[in-house]
């Protein structure tokens, strides 16, 4: 079809017409809002470097996500801010944990809206790497216990789904026998699968105060020139008993995102991760960009690329939007 016959602009030419034939739809279904929770009462610290985001002790996480679910976001991912640290991370299996408090006030009092809970260490080591330590090495092994302890303590307090993202090997298998053998067998597990060692986690890390003391987690999170690693990952979580399995960050790997689809049948999330987000709140600042245009065009990149799922924390104003 060549011109004049064919006039790809006959279509372009209203929104009525556009809105017929758009080829990727975006929707509040599609949208997890990541929280940040703190211990006190009464909290609710602004993060610098993530506008508009932040920690939240237990009664101030209760309205906000009541204000998630009465938009129509369906899902929470739960970070939790101990109080003290140690060198095991051991705040992040007891049972009067943050996030165990968390979950269960959540699910007491907005039991609408599934929660989801993050699996690692670093926000709870004294080091602030995703393991315990031999050395200065991150041993595997030894982690992938811890990994599965914690786990199953969200799992008791009510959580609706575990997401681990310590990239440790075969993290997904011990997490789902641990699961499996107390008859929590009805838990998914959303595996963060391709995970790089990205740049663009700063602000994230000042947020859950989970920095590395020294070095940095290049050693066992993916290197990012690597794409068919990815799907070498991603195939192992997959066996070991992913229900979904994610790529993050999204933006900067949306070839990834494209690559899991074509090859996985799961359901496949991406992570809007936090650097992402404060490059478009900082340019809408400065009034570089239209904040609202980027974000809805952003978000509308991940799920073309191929996600189902899209974690962001431009959840709640990318809602108000879509309803």
């Amino acid at each position: 079809m060549n011109f004049p016959d064919y006039r790809p602009r006959r279509l372009r030419k209203n929104e009525n017409l556009r809105r017929m034939i758009r080829e990727t739809r975006l929707s509040v279904d599609d949208l997890v809002c990541p929280l940040f929770v703190t211990h006190g009462s009464g909290v609710k610290t602004p993060i610098d470097s993530m506008p508009g985001q932040f920690q939240l002790s237990i009664d101030h996480l209760i309205g906000e996500t009541q204000k998630i679910r009465d938009l129509g976001i369906p899902a929470i991912l739960l970070f939790g801010i101990p109080e003290t640290k140690d060198e095991q991370g051991s705040g992040a299996w007891i049972d009067e944990g943050i996030i165990q408090q968390a979950v269960r006030r959540v699910k007491d009092e907005v039991p609408d809206i599934l929660v989801i809970t993050d699996v690692c260490l670093c926000e709870y080591t004294s080091h602030g790497h995703c393991g315990v330590l031999d050395g200065e090495v991150v041993d595997n092994d030894a982690s992938i216990e811890l990994l599965a302890r914690t786990a199953l303590s969200h799992a008791r307090a009510g959580a609706d789904m575990v997401a681990p993202s310590a990239m440790m090997d075969g993290q997904v298998l011990a997490i789902r026998d641990a699961l499996d053998g107390e008859d929590f067998e009805d838990i998914p597990i959303m595996a963060y699968a391709a995970k790089y060692a990205s740049c663009f986690y700063g602000p994230f890390r000042e947020a859950a105060e989970g920095a590395p003391q020294f070095g940095d987690r290049t050693s066992y999170q993916m290197d990012p020139p690597n794409a068919r690693e990815a799907l070498r990952e991603i195939a192992l979580d997959v066996a070991e008993g992913a229900d979904i399995i994610m790529v993050k960050p999204a933006l900067p790997y949306l070839d990834i995102i494209r690559m899991a689809k074509d090859e996985f049948d799961l359901p496949l999330a991406a992570y809007n991760v936090s650097g992402e987000y404060a490059m478009i709140k900082a340019a809408d600042e400065r009034g570089w960009l239209d904040g609202k245009r980027t974000m809805l065009e952003s978000l509308v990149s991940i799920k073309r690329a191929g996600a189902d799922i899209i974690i962001t924390y431009f959840a709640q104003e990318a809602a108000e939007l879509l309803r």
